[in-house]
């Protein structure tokens, strides 16, 4: 299946558009190349992504990088267990002429960063799950949309777990991708130490703008996709489904859960995203084996067996692509 003329051309644009913007990001964030390309992916495809990794790994600077390069405004928002929905929201308030006013709170931005989202209670996790979803929060008996385009990024520390909430695998399904931050290769490290610690201020310029940000999300629908390539996809997630036909025996042994329906679309939706930044017009089964990780990692439960015997979760995706 091949796009259409003015859609080639549109993708070629696409194409180079990502590499200005991988090498616009590399000037700030050294290494991490799989994270922020996976990063750009889901900005592309109008996704949220779980951001799971131990502090001081540049998590939120390579945010804050992204939504610079982007053009985008950003806010961070500090989760702690007394954190209230109307702290996120926004709340009404009675102005100097006894009239109620609507103060808009720190989810009105294109880029939040909701820094350790496991810590603060169920409600206000609740409460920016629903805006992520609908695009659009309710205060005060009032509609307001939010400005689009809208990406939240949830980081949370996979170490400490006292004191948390742990989200609840129907949130977690929200989230478009589950990216690993981990430590620095030895090399990436010495980079890392010589730019912080000297006077060197590496600033990172505007590549895209946010109507741009738009027409690539609209770009990305557009591309056709073979029946052979969207049949593997959902296949692929029937087979992490213990009673499903396609489980195969490590599945039905191992898993207490496989992933739902917002799994095959993601896992589609990114593998058109994964095509187009590679320089093809329509994605094959490559594109989907190479987004499957992240779509698949956070939507799998695994039982009490897997934990006993070391099967990790990569473990078993692996076994079944």
């Amino acid at each position: 299946m091949v796009a259409k003329n003015d859609e080639v051309v549109q993708l070629d644009q696409l194409k180079n558009q990502f590499t200005t913007l991988k090498n616009e990001i590399a000037k700030v964030i050294v290494g991490q190349d799989q994270v922020v390309e996976e990063l750009i992916l889901s900005i592309f495809c109008k996704g949220h992504v779980l951001l799971v990794g131990v502090p001081g790994l540049a998590k939120t600077l390579l945010v804050k990088t992204i939504s610079k390069a982007l053009g985008l405004d950003f806010s961070r928002i500090q989760f702690t267990p007394d954190l209230m929905p109307s702290d996120i929201i926004g709340a009404d308030i009675l102005d100097e002429n006894r009239n109620f006013k609507f103060i808009k709170g720190p989810i009105f931005s294109n880029v939040i960063l909701a820094d350790e989202i496991n810590r603060t209670p169920p409600k206000t996790q609740a409460a920016l799950l629903e805006a992520m979803q609908e695009r659009s929060v309710t205060a005060g008996g009032n509609h307001y949309e939010l400005d689009k385009p809208f990406f939240v990024l949830a980081t949370q520390n996979p170490i400490e777990q006292e004191g948390t909430y742990p989200l609840p695998e129907a949130q977690l399904d929200r989230f478009m991708f589950n990216l690993k931050v981990d430590y620095p290769s030895f090399n990436e490290e010495v980079e890392i130490v010589k730019n912080t610690t000297s006077d060197i201020n590496n600033s990172v310029s505007e590549v895209l703008s946010s109507s741009e940000i738009l027409k690539i999300q609209n770009l990305i629908r557009q591309i056709p996709v073979a029946d052979n390539v969207v049949e593997y996809a959902v296949k692929l997630v029937a087979k992490t489904r213990p009673n499903s036909d396609f489980a195969p025996e490590d599945v039905k042994k191992y898993l207490l859960w496989g992933a739902g329906p917002r799994a095959s679309q993601f896992l589609v939706l990114a593998a058109k995203c994964h095509a187009a930044i590679n320089g093809k017009y329509s994605p094959d089964i490559e594109d989907v084996k190479a987004i499957s990780y992240p779509v698949l990692r956070h939507r799998i439960v695994r039982n009490y067996k897997a934990e006993a015997e070391g099967m990790s979760v990569e473990k078993l995706i692996h076994s079944l692509l």
